[in-house]
């Protein structure tokens, strides 16, 4: 009989795992929501709250950790005869998550649309093709195959005792 053999990725700790640091700020249905409104263009606490149906103390929550975490900045407007207010903005942190909704997105839209197709797709600026999201390796080559990706320990790994 064959031993069992550890996958190396399993061989380290994930006291340290960066992806369950991301989810921490990402994980909550609403702050996904509050990021596609942001993307989409919908910078005003109000103009989100309304569109989303968001409670508003869960907005403000939200709002304020993405601004805490450095993924969104406050910006100050103010209509003429009205109180300064502040609208949101992606910071380059926040710009950084683009891929990941789209490819959230891209699999909702495979799998979860309305038989009538779904209700937003991302196109390209300059030639309106739809976006997709793609694996590739550092070297350039693409990974067409989610079964040729490899997880290995990196830098900051900790090996497991």
């Amino acid at each position: 009989m064959v031993g069992h053999v550890t996958p190396p990725a399993l061989e380290w700790s994930v006291d340290n795992c960066t992806l369950a640091r991301a989810m921490e700020i990402l994980g909550e249905r609403w702050t996904v929501v509050v990021l596609r409104d942001v993307f989409n263009g919908i910078r005003r606490f109000d103009d989100m709250r309304v569109r989303t149906g968001i409670p508003r103390q869960v907005l403000t929550n939200r709002l304020a950790m993405l601004v805490e975490h450095g993924v969104l900045r406050r910006e100050p407007y103010q209509e003429p005869g009205a109180r300064v207010r502040h609208e949101y903005r992606l910071t380059e942190k926040g710009l950084d998550l683009y891929p990941m909704l789209i490819a959230v997105t891209e699999w909702g839209n495979r799998y979860l649309a309305d038989p009538e197709g779904p209700p937003i797709r991302y196109a390209h600026r300059d030639c309106g093709a739809e976006m997709q999201v793609g694996l590739h390796c550092a070297d350039g080559h693409d990974v067409g195959d989610n079964r040729a990706v490899l997880p290995q320990p990196g830098p900051g790994a900790h090996r497991r005792t």
